[in-house]
């Protein structure tokens, strides 16, 4: 059995899902089910006994040793964080306790797990902690790709609580022994998608005829990977990757926001025709998001030389994908879409005049 943090989130229940399509190994799913923890998206898991689902929090320390006790995993895929900018720069202190905290309390309960097994089980044993390019900070246009030993520059709340928690898993690591690998991507987008980021926000506003909110002059660049890829190289660097070593995990996909704006505006006006015009004419500039880091963009040629994992799809194939999921899955949409969303939106873009 793997233990799987966050797994009902949006890269960790892709992830699960995944997972069980592949082989039968079971999953212990731990997820305190937050704003963007959502069961729904496990559906297809109902009563699954592979798929054992625990809600709770990673900074239970008693929790955790109960589970472990009780289930032995042989792995830990951590995914559990919280994870968006904006509600970073609104609420840091969740972000400091979820990754901070919740990260610690894990790798210790990990290590007494861990210095519990047998030899074998112990040199078998991996903690895999999923991080993100946005600790490395911020590149300029001409800029190399960010790679494993980019110095870290974290220029927001969340990419350094989440800068913090690579630390600590770098150090139980060099420590204790624990054997980790940690691994970090771009920016993902694909199924289950919590409708707060760039482009399931862009799909379910122009769907609804409302505004698609573009930060600034809309030209910041991200690399952009499809969700499925992502978990296809976790289990990758989960099953190869050698212990003790970060790999960067990208989808050769840099493109600035206004771009990716544009494209899912053409394939909505392709596959679901507005009668009042183009969804282009939706876009709204506003006033640019504190801090905004201008360019992020992954060298992931490590993992393929290393692994030979290399993403299946291209941004053209993926986001197509993606739209037509969203079309496909509009009761999700809808259960998603609580109040608390609702007020979080709000919060975030009130105020937010158009920028000139």
């Amino acid at each position: 059995m793997i233990l799987v943090t966050g797994g009902a989130g949006f890269i960790g229940a892709n992830f699960v899902l995944d997972w069980l399509a592949g082989c039968d190994e079971p999953v212990l799913n731990l997820d305190a089910l937050t704003y963007a923890g959502n069961r729904e998206s496990l559906a297809s898991l109902e009563g699954d006994a592979r798929h054992v689902f625990v809600q709770g929090d990673i900074t239970d320390r008693a929790l955790l040793d109960t589970l472990f006790a009780r289930h032995n995993p042989r792995a830990i895929v951590h995914f559990a964080a919280e994870s968006h900018v904006d509600r970073s720069i609104h609420g840091p202190g969740a972000f400091m306790k979820t990754n901070v905290e919740g990260t610690y309390t894990l790798l210790e309960a990990a290590r007494a797990h861990w210095t519990s097994l047998s030899a074998d089980a112990k040199a078998a044993f991996r903690f895999h902690h999923v991080s993100t390019d946005e600790v490395y900070g911020s590149l300029s246009a001409g800029e190399p790709a960010f790679v494993e030993t980019h110095a870290y520059e974290p220029n927001s709340p969340y990419s350094a609580s989440k800068a913090a928690s690579d630390h600590l898993v770098r150090a139980w690591h060099h420590t204790y022994g624990l054997p980790v690998v940690t691994t970090n991507c771009s920016n993902n987008y694909g199924p289950y998608h919590f409708p707060e980021k760039l482009i399931p926000l862009m799909i379910i506003n122009a769907l609804a005829g409302k505004p698609l909110p573009v930060y600034g002059d809309g030209q910041q660049v991200r690399d952009w990977l499809y969700v499925k890829d992502h978990c296809t190289a976790i289990r990758e660097v989960l099953s190869r990757g050698r212990i003790g070593e970060t790999y960067n995990i990208g989808g050769w996909n840099e493109k600035p926001n206004i771009e990716i704006v544009q494209t899912v505006c053409a394939l909505l006006d392709e596959m679901r025709p507005d009668p009042a015009g183009p969804y282009a004419r939706l876009i709204t500039y506003v006033t640019d998001r504190p801090g905004h880091d201008r360019r992020y963009a992954i060298d992931a040629r490590k993992i393929e030389r290393e692994l030979g994992w290399r993403p299946a799809e291209t941004f053209e194939s993926g986001i197509r994908k993606t739209v037509q999921w969203y079309l496909d899955h509009a009761d999700w949409v809808a259960h998603v879409q609580s109040g608390a969303y609702r007020d979080w939106v709000a919060t975030n873009y009130a105020g937010r005049e158009a920028a000139p």
